[in-house]
């Protein structure tokens, strides 16, 4: 059993990290390809990336269901080919309406695969190994989109639409591949989550249940912070901070942009070794000190007018510390969000999280856009690190509504059956 798991998530993990090179070679340029390349212009281009947003938002409510009742392996199927004819409809369409009907395509794919290749990793893993296998996912994620983005880079050519289409047509090809992996995965019989795999039994009102677990929702206020603080400023209110306040070069913007994945590259398993053992709430707290520190060096950048260099230094080091972070709450958040479903309700755990996740993807851009586009740029700074230094304090309350094997599965794994009886836990749903 154990070495047929291995082989299911190894397979899992491969389809995934071929997916998100694919991902890689359009992500770059999806907004220059639609408005100067299609020349539908910047208002068209802006309706695409809404639409990718809000085709997620309407599907995620209704996929963890979808996923209880029918298991994730189908729903992982049909989103791979959803973003698979997305993603190839963007690269041949010449009009506004096909190109936004193919964001659809692609938004809503991309939206169900998440929660059902999380759910698929949760079967094919135990509560000691899960930290591991999301630690891998997230690893080769990254490692795929900037390997995937400095090949596509090579490829790409704004005097012709038809490199463009290369891109989009090798992505629905990786996206068709994860598909085909997956389709092949034998999930197991006898699940590592007790009962997690689901019979023609599931209980009723899953948002009730979901919405009476003050962990998760308090977990899901804490990812909501930490999605909006890091991820949703990325490619907006940062990125317009660096260029605008700390006035580096847009392609020294792309150094700092490498030097996110090279930290999470470089630290993603040495970090895992650190923090595997540890409580899960104290290192999610310590993710908000260190973005803190980030921030921080932020907003100094953008002060240090008489050396541009030292301005540079600074940004760069923003970037870098995100990725370090980033590396501590792979093994930590997604573990945490399936160790607290009831075993019934693992898909709709894993979609009302993703669905968090893309309201602060939502939400984040447009917040940071607006406010360092009229100039409130120590407000910016002021209100990320409140969220940073908040971060830490959601993380540490978190901790005390945990039960032990909840918040510091390794340790409690390692302790005789009577002490792990014995040990306090909290109340559940």
């Amino acid at each position: 059993m154990t070495t047929a798991m291995g082989a299911a998530l190894r397979r899992i993990q491969l389809g995934n990290a071929l997916s998100a090179f694919g991902s890689g070679f359009t992500v770059p340029y999806l907004y220059v390809y639609v408005a100067n390349v299609r020349h539908l212009g910047a208002n068209t281009a802006g309706a695409v990336l809404a639409m990718l947003a809000i085709s997620a938002l309407i599907v995620l409510p209704l996929t963890g269901r979808v996923i209880d009742r029918r298991g994730p392996l189908p729903v992982a199927v049909v989103g791979t080919v959803s973003a698979a004819v997305g993603s190839l409809g963007i690269g041949l369409s010449a009009t506004e309406p096909m190109v936004i009907a193919s964001a659809v395509a692609l938004g809503a794919g991309i939206a169900v695969i998440q929660p059902a290749l999380a759910t698929m990793i949760v079967w094919c893993s135990t509560t000691v190994t899960r930290s591991r296998a999301f630690a891998t996912q997230f690893f080769l994620n990254n490692l795929g989109l900037g390997i995937g983005g400095l090949v596509g880079g090579q490829l790409v050519d704004e005097t012709h639409a038809s490199s463009f289409v290369r891109l989009f047509a090798i992505e629905a090809v990786m996206f068709l591949v994860l598909g085909a992996a997956i389709a092949t995965v034998r999930l197991p019989r006898a699940p590592k989550v007790e009962d997690a795999v689901p019979t023609e039994e599931r209980a009723k009102g899953a948002w009730r249940v979901l919405f009476g677990d003050r962990r998760m929702v308090w977990l899901c206020v804490l990812g909501f912070v930490l999605f909006f603080a890091c991820y949703g400023q990325f490619e907006s209110g940062l990125a317009a901070y660096a260029t605008e306040v700390t006035r580096i070069a847009p392609a020294t913007l792309g150094i700092a942009l490498a030097a996110n994945t090279a930290a999470i590259v470089v630290a993603q398993f040495v970090v895992l070794k650190l923090v595997e053992r540890r409580r899960r709430s104290r290192v999610m707290a310590l993710v908000g000190v260190i973005w803190t520190v980030a921030w921080l060096a932020a907003g100094l950048s953008g002060l240090v007018h008489g050396s541009q260099v030292v301005a540079t230094v600074l940004l760069i080091s923003t970037y870098a510390l995100f990725g370090v972070g980033e590396s501590l709450l792979a093994p930590t958040v997604a573990p945490l969000v399936a160790d607290l479903a009831p075993a019934s309700l693992i898909g709709q755990y894993n979609s009302a999280f993703a669905l968090v996740k893309q309201l602060a993807l939502a939400v984040g851009p447009a917040v940071g856009a607006l406010m360092v586009g009229h100039g409130m740029h120590v407000a910016y700074i002021a209100m990320l690190v409140v969220c940073a230094v908040g971060i830490s304090v959601l993380a540490l309350r978190l901790g005390r509504m945990l039960s032990p094997a909840q918040d510091q599965p390794h340790r409690v794994a390692a302790l005789p059956a009577q002490r792990v009886e014995a040990e306090p836990v909290s109340a559940g749903v």
